[in-house]
């Protein structure tokens, strides 16, 4: 093992909440920041993991500090320009746009994840070279506590370790976060943090990602292409929860990227139980005989979608504790430590605030940084108890705001659609007395999640008063007719 090299700071995770921290401290001047990052490069494609973000306004907080709006924006679809084609299982298609209620918010602009990555990259790389170092194809394999201090040993993909003693530790390693899960090991009876999850119905869904050439072709027909920008949702023949099907496509700026069809169903759909490459594309064949397939989709996609796991939604879930100080950080002799993004809260991707919770968070301590004049003792206790109500909030929000999406229960979808429209209605005749849908609320960055939340419970409770009312005004109505 190399010797031990005294770095200022260490961000495990090179995703956009690590990379926007690093350019975030590097902008306020820190020096000597490494992520440590397990992928073999910023630009990497990962079918299985090929999501897509909306960068909305919440998430322009962190690219607008680091002037890189107008470059996410040259990159992206804007949800202005949204476009949904339906393509129905014989082969009508409904182009239609996407509403934009509230017309007075940012724009949010729709891009890939690996674009979104490899844009945070090539600012390090062409700006921050001096102050920032990012190791990929390196894991971090162990955190050890010493009195006043961590030391950080991670390994490379060639078997190469090299040790780290931190000034500040920042976990932005995700859901499986190794510093969270450290620090939880050696709290002991505390469980400060430990994930408390909670239910919701998009839990548990399964998805899988079949890749698209860029401009696949939509039917038999000479040019009928798909174009990149343009999101489509593709109906199959079959019915039936365990077996019917759709392919969600959204848009890419990008013309020469590769499409993702998203495949989300339950565990225990037909399409999880096939076990050979001659299988799946029989059933895909089957389900989508509006697609020239053959065309579509090539022999090695259907033998890698076939080997693939795909994956799991979460479980809305956070942790109450967001840092940890050994020694005196603020004067060199000790270690901070402060978790971000899914490290410290996750969730199903049902209201598009994973990326844009990860940003704000990043923000959030830029802020509390500038205010404490970067004094580590100080800036992270003020950040976890700002923070942690609003992740309090976000994971209710997660479990309320949109999670019958996918179709998993008819009248439960219609039940949610009763109440979103009733609430629209109700904020656009009496806006003093109700507030609209908390789903559209979460799209207005200017209000915080626990603000979103408590607007949200405000409405309910008039709506179960005025329910209340009613019911009793009913009853005396049955009372007097029969008197």
């Amino acid at each position: 093992m190399n010797h031990s090299d005294k770095k200022n700071v260490v961000i495990m995770g090179g995703g956009p909440a690590g990379l926007g921290t690093a350019l975030m401290l590097a902008k306020r001047g820190w020096k000597d920041i490494t992520v440590i990052e397990k992928r073999p490069s910023a630009d990497c494609y990962e079918p299985d993991k090929s999501f897509s973000y909306q960068i909305d306004g919440r998430g322009q907080k962190l690219t607008d500090l680091l002037e890189i709006t107008a470059k996410l924006a040259d990159l992206s679809v804007p949800n202005t320009e949204f476009y949904l084609t339906l393509i129905q299982k014989d082969g009508t298609r409904k182009t239609t746009k996407l509403p934009i209620v509230d017309s007075k918010r940012k724009t949010a602009y729709w891009l890939p994840r690996a674009s979104f990555v490899e844009l945070l990259y090539q600012e390090i790389h062409q700006h921050w070279q001096n102050s920032i170092q990012v190791l990929f194809n390196t894991e971090g394999v162990e955190i050890k506590q010493h009195v006043e201090h961590l030391e950080i040993i991670t390994q490379s993909q060639s078997q190469e370790k090299l040790s780290f003693i931190p000034t500040l530790l920042v976990g932005c390693d995700g859901l499986s976060s190794i510093v969270r899960e450290t620090l939880h090991q050696m709290e002991g009876q505390s469980h400060s943090f430990e994930m408390q999850k909670f239910p919701s119905p998009s839990s548990g869904l399964k998805y899988k990602i079949l890749t698209l050439p860029p401009q696949f072709p939509l039917s038999e027909s000479e040019g009928d292409l798909a174009q990149t920008t343009m999101a489509y949702a593709i109906r199959s023949t079959f019915k039936g929860r365990k077996k019917a099907i759709s392919l969600g496509l959204l848009p890419f700026k990008n013309p020469h990227r590769p499409r993702t069809a998203n495949i989300i169903t339950y565990p225990d759909h037909q399409i999880w139980q096939l076990e050979t490459k001659e299988e799946v594309k029989q059933f895909l064949k089957e389900a989508f005989p509006q697609l020239p397939l053959e065309k579509i989709i090539s022999p090695e996609e259907i033998a890698r979608f076939t080997s693939s796991d795909g994956g799991k939604f979460p479980i809305p879930q956070y942790c109450s504790g967001l840092y940890k100080i050994w020694g005196k950080p603020e004067d060199n002799q000790g270690t901070a430590v402060i978790l971000l993004g899914d490290a410290t809260h996750c969730f199903p991707p049902d209201i598009g605030q994973g990326v844009n919770s990860a940003l704000e968070d990043v923000y959030q301590i830029h802020e509390i940084l500038a205010a404490t004049q970067d004094n580590l003792s100080q800036a992270l206790p003020r950040y976890e108890s700002l923070r942690q109500p609003d992740i309090k909030a976000l994971i209710r929000l997660a479990q309320i705001s949109y999670p019958w999406q996918y179709n998993q229960d008819f009248l439960q979808k219609q039940l949610w659609s009763l109440n979103f429209f009733l609430r629209l209605l109700l904020n656009r005749l009496f806006p003093f007395l109700f507030n609209p849908h908390s789903f559209l609320l979460i799209q207005n960055h200017e209000l915080s999640y626990s603000e979103i939340l408590a607007k949200s419970d405000r409405t309910t409770q008039v709506l179960a008063i005025l329910g209340g009312l009613a019911i009793l005004t009913l009853m005396v109505n049955i009372i007097d007719f029969f008197q």
